[in-house]
């Protein structure tokens, strides 16, 4: 039997700040119905200038509600919030519960993969208290009861994404969503997790949007098309801005997911997208595409366009990423020599590589990745490196010479520690391309895979504080030296607290992600100082690297496995302590060593001499 509760509130400021943040709200009707024992369903109405809205939501004493169904009328208009809660009320399924555990079979800091339905959710005992959230990162889907765990945050094994178990919320990144949450019962000696059905079809959660309110007449302008612009947007909507959120970019898309183009290079623009035009048209942001900002005037607050036009701004976020460096020598004009940014530029390069022969300039992660791509598509691969391996300033020498057998055993050809000194053409199109020591190369295509210098050209006459390279220098709210402009991704210098909160310029996907988050909070003067540990990866013949850390700077390499396996950890150390860790096949290692270090947890070198396993019991500890 259901029993309704009707209750009206009338909204304090913070509550309203806090739960009622989509809408200028002054009375809501809640409808309270019981459809299980500890599971209350609410239908739930908001009305205010913006409108009429109701929002489905589940509930139980011991989680936060989380949104199963939204509609919203017009101002003015009647929403029928019974109706909308009967129609959806007469088609809600059964509880789906399943007997996780007896309650003596885990202890604290323990986590286990629990089936549930067609579904798994992830179980973890924490100061005697049982949570359960979805098992697979909103990432890449890998599964988080083989990640590591601390302190009420489980990070993905494969990305190092961290969620909070309480909340599934996502708190560090890459990905954009959170995690479904689900109830936990303790029924006598038996561990009990229950899930609606409907939530069990899904694996992410998208967290609640703001929407514009034209009486908030500020405006926050996101100048960059990145994921570190993209996460800035979406944060500033899930806290409640109702102001204008306008996203400048250059770019003809909207954010995609770029780690993807050096792997899979004939991908389009769609294909990858981080979200599509619905979703940012449903939370008001909005996105001018094709746009170059040319100036930034931080006394008037506003930016300048290409066109002449200028755009003011209330709080300003710079996220302009880096422009792939090209080299100054005779015949870089010439076509198909080229360079991977875009869509456009990952599909020229593979269409214009089929059966030819390739020349890669650089042994970096872009260079290597696209050597992989091209491996079975063109005549020949050939790699041109300064360097004695591949990856010897991020990796080693061990672990670089794993690299290039990997490679030369796929029939790509190196050429070490020589450069570039000369593209020749013929009718305009590369034919050769010349080395240091005069070796002549036979190429159809180059690609440039040497690195990239921040974007930030735009920023040279507006006062805002960049080192001789040109990055940004920020603080670890984001914040530049102007007033209310902040920075984000590739372009900035931050304090990294695991490098003794020196100076540090990250270029990682996961970096500018929390970046992103990190500014908008600031921007909102919601005072949060950036703490994130740097996490990437590179996959190469299907074989994933991960590493974590802070590396730079290193004077010893401790190896633990077997490079023919090929499985290994490399702890990089600096004096006594481990700075950094990389590994393949040996997870969760990296995820581990980098939940570690996030709680401020050093891992010295005498921890990792024998075992390199001797330090993750500190885990349960912190």
């Amino acid at each position: 039997m259901a029993y309704t509760y009707v209750l009206r509130l009338e909204w304090m400021d913070e509550a309203r700040d806090s739960c009622a943040n989509s809408y200028d709200s002054t009375l809501t009707v809640v409808h309270w119905p019981f459809v299980a024992e500890t599971t209350l369903f609410c239908a739930l109405t908001v009305t205010g200038k913006g409108g009429t809205s109701v929002q489905g939501l589940n509930f139980s004493p011991r989680q936060e509600a989380q949104p199963v169904f939204s509609t919203t009328g017009s101002p003015g208009s009647d929403v029928d919030a019974t109706r909308s809660f009967s129609t959806l009320s007469q088609g809600m399924a059964p509880a789906v519960e399943v007997v996780a555990c007896k309650v003596d079979e885990l202890n604290d800091g323990d986590t286990r993969e629990v089936q549930i339905g067609d579904s798994t959710a992830l179980l973890v005992k924490d100061k005697g208290s049982y949570y359960a959230v979805g098992n697979k990162c909103t990432h890449y889907g890998a599964p988080l009861a083989k990640g590591a765990y601390s302190k009420g945050v489980v990070r993905c094994p494969w990305h190092g994404a961290c969620f909070n178990v309480k909340t599934g919320d996502i708190e560090d990144f890459p990905g954009l969503d959170s995690l479904p949450v689900f109830q936990v019962e303790v029924r006598g000696n038996e561990v009990v997790v229950k899930a609606d059905p409907e939530a069990l079809k899904s694996t992410k959660r998208v967290k609640a949007m703001s929407r514009a309110d034209p009486s908030n007449k500020k405006t926050f302008v996101i100048v960059g098309g990145g994921v570190a612009a993209e996460a800035c947007a979406e944060t500033l909507r899930q806290e409640g801005f109702t102001g204008q959120v306008l996203v400048l970019t250059k770019e003809s898309d909207l954010p995609y997911d770029r780690p993807k183009l050096s792997k899979a290079m004939t991908t389009t623009a769609d294909a990858i997208a981080l979200r599509n035009k619905d979703f940012y048209s449903s939370c008001d942001i909005e996105f001018r595409t094709g746009t170059e900002v040319t100036g930034v005037d931080t006394a008037q607050k506003k930016v300048t366009l290409a066109g002449g036009d200028t755009v003011e701004y209330e709080a300003l976020l710079v996220a302009t990423g880096g422009r792939p460096r090209t080299m100054p020598i005779p015949g870089q004009e010439l076509e198909n020599v080229c360079v991977l940014r875009t869509p456009d530029d990952a599909n020229r390069i593979a269409e214009n590589s089929k059966g030819k022969k390739v020349v890669i300039i650089g042994s970096s992660f872009i260079g290597l990745e696209v050597a992989v791509y091209m491996h079975k598509k063109a005549e020949s691969v050939v790699v041109v490196s300064t360097s004695k391996v591949p990856l010897q300033l991020v990796f080693g020498p061990q672990i670089g010479a794993w690299v290039t057998k990997l490679h030369e055993d796929k029939g790509v050809k190196f050429y070490f520690e020589r450069g570039i000194k000369e593209f020749v053409g013929e009718n305009g199109k590369l034919k050769q391309a010349v080395l240091s020591d005069g070796t002549v190369l036979d190429a159809d295509i180059c690609v440039l895979g040497i690195g990239v210098v921040p974007a930030t050209d735009f920023l040279k006459e507006s006062g805002i504080q960049m080192t001789q390279r040109g990055f940004v220098t920020v603080d670890k709210h984001m914040k530049t030296s102007a007033g209310g402009v902040f920075a984000a991704g590739d372009i900035v210098e931050f304090p990294l607290f695991i490098n003794d909160d020196q100076q540090s310029n990250v270029q990682h996907w996961q970096m500018a992600h929390q970046h992103g988050r990190i500014a908008a909070l600031n921007m909102l003067g919601k005072s949060t100082a950036i703490r994130s540990v740097p996490y990437f990866w590179t996959v190469m013949y299907g074989k994933s690297i991960r590493y974590t850390g802070y590396g730079p700077g290193y004077d010893d390499i401790v190896v633990h496995g077997d490079l023919s396996a090929p499985q290994f950890a490399a702890f990089y150390t600096k004096g006594d302590k481990v700075v950094a860790v990389a590994s393949l096949a040996f997870d969760p290692i990296v995820s581990q060593a980098a939940s570690l270090m996030e709680q401020g947890q050093t891992i010295l070198k005498s921890d990792i001499m024998e075992d390199p396993k001797s330090w993750v019991g500190r885990l349960k500890q912190c």
